[in-house]
C-alpha cells in the first residue's frame, strides 16, 4: 500500500447512497490502489470461541445485519482454544485488507496479557479497533438439582461439602475470574474445571460433573427459562432487565464482584481507516435498531456501538481493574 491512503471516493459514496433505505446506508469503500469496491467478496469473521456460546450467538446476529448492509456474506469461522488466543492469533496473521475481522472480548484486550508470559499478539499494536459490539453480565448459576434458591443458601449448603467445583470457559476468562472470586469471598472450597466454552460447561452442570458457574448470561438464558438452571445473582451494577427478580452480587451479600463481559470488532493493524470507519458506522446503525436490541435483550445482552477511539479509551480505563482481578484470583503474583 506504500504511501497511498485509502479513501472513500465521491462516486463510491454515490453508489452507497443508492442502497439507502430502511436498512440504512450501505458503505462503499474504494481502495486507492484499484477500482474494487469493498467488500467485493465474502468477509471472514473469526469467533475465537466454540459454536453455541455467547460470543458465537451474538456475533451471528450482527453478521446477519452486516451482510444486509454490505451485500456480501460475513462468514463465521469458529477458532476456539487457549482462552481465545488461537482465534486472535489467526486474525493478526491475516492480511490487513478488510476481509478478516474478529469478535474480540475483554479477555483479549485486558486479561490475557496478565495471564500469559507470551501472547501470540500484542493488544496495543496488533489490532485495528473498530467498535464495541455488546456487553453482558455474568450470572451465578446452579443446576436445578442443587438445593439453593439464594446465594446465602448456596454458601450454607456448599461450605461443609467436599467435591464442590465450578466450570468456566477456560483459565483466565472473565467467567473463571468471577467464579474464583466468588469462592474466595464466600469461603467455599471449590475446584476449577475449565472447559472450552459454555456449550461444554452447561451439560457438565446438568449432569452433576460441576456444581456451579459464573458465566455469560447470554449462553444460559434458554436453560434458565426452561427451569433447568437457576440464576442466583448477576455481576452487573444493577439488576439486568431480562432477570428483574435476580439480585446483583452486592444485593446478595457478595460485594466488589461487579464485572461485565464485553466484546468488540477488531481487524488486523494497518487495515485501511476507511474500512474501519465504514464498519463502525454500520455497527452504530445496527445498535440503534430496536429489533436488534430486543434480540440481544432476549439473549441476555445489550447491543453497543462506538468509534475506534472510544473503544481504545475503554481498554485503557479498565485494564488496571482486570489486572488487579487476576492478581486477587491467584493466577498471577
Amino acid at each position: 500500500m506504500g504511501s497511498q491512503q485509502p479513501r472513500i471516493t465521491r462516486r463510491a459514496f454515490a453508489v452507497g447512497c443508492l442502497g439507502l433505505g430502511a436498512a440504512g446506508l450501505v458503505a462503499a469503500v474504494v481502495r486507492a490502489g484499484g477500482p474494487a469496491v469493498w467488500p467485493d467478496r465474502p468477509v471472514r469473521l473469526i469467533v475465537p470461541y466454540p459454536a453455541g456460546g455467547s460470543v458465537d450467538l451474538l456475533t451471528r446476529i450482527l453478521a446477519e445485519r452486516l451482510e444486509s448492509r454490505f451485500g456480501q456474506p460475513f462468514v463465521i469461522e469458529n477458532k476456539p482454544g487457549a482462552a481465545g488466543n488461537i482465534g486472535i492469533a489467526a486474525l493478526v496473521g491475516s492480511p490487513a485488507d478488510g476481509y478478516t475481522l474478529a469478535s474480540a472480548t475483554v479477555g483479549h484486550f485486558s486479561i490475557n496479557q496478565f495471564l500469559y508470559e507470551r501472547l501470540p499478539y500484542d493488544p496495543d499494536r496488533d489490532f485495528a479497533p473498530i467498535s464495541l459490539t455488546w456487553d453482558l453480565p455474568n450470572v451465578f448459576a446452579v443446576p436445578n438439582h442443587v438445593p439453593a434458591a439464594t446465594v446465602g443458601e448456596f454458601v450454607a449448603w456448599a461450605k461443609p461439602r467436599r467435591g464442590i467445583s465450578y466450570g468456566s470457559s477456560g483459565v483466565g476468562t472473565s467467567t473463571h475470574l468471577c467464579a474464583a472470586l466468588l469462592a474466595a469471598r464466600t469461603g467455599i472450597d471449590a475446584v476449577h474445571v475449565p472447559f472450552r466454552g459454555a456449550a461444554q460447561t452447561i451439560p457438565a452442570m446438568l449432569s452433576g460433573d460441576v456444581t456451579y458457574s459464573v458465566d455469560n448470561l447470554a449462553s444460559y438464558m434458554a436453560y434458565i427459562e426452561s427451569g433447568q438452571i437457576r440464576p442466583l445473582a448477576v455481576t452487573s451494577a444493577q439488576r439486568w432487565p431480562t432477570l428483574p427478580n435476580v439480585p446483583t452480587m452486592a444485593e446478595a451479600g457478595v460485594p466488589n464482584l461487579e464485572a461485565t463481559s464485553w466484546a468488540a470488532f477488531v481487524a488486523p493493524a494497518g487495515t485501511p481507516r476507511a474500512i474501519v470507519d465504514a464498519l463502525a458506522a454500520a455497527q452504530r446503525e445496527i445498535a440503534a435498531d430496536p429489533a436488534v436490541q430486543r434480540r440481544f435483550e432476549t439473549a441476555g445482552a445489550r447491543c453497543l456501538s462506538s468509534d475506534p477511539e472510544t473503544l481504545s479509551a475503554k481498554v485503557v480505563r479498565e485494564r488496571p481493574l482486570w489486572k488487579e482481578m487476576v492478581r486477587v484470583s491467584g493466577l498471577s503474583s
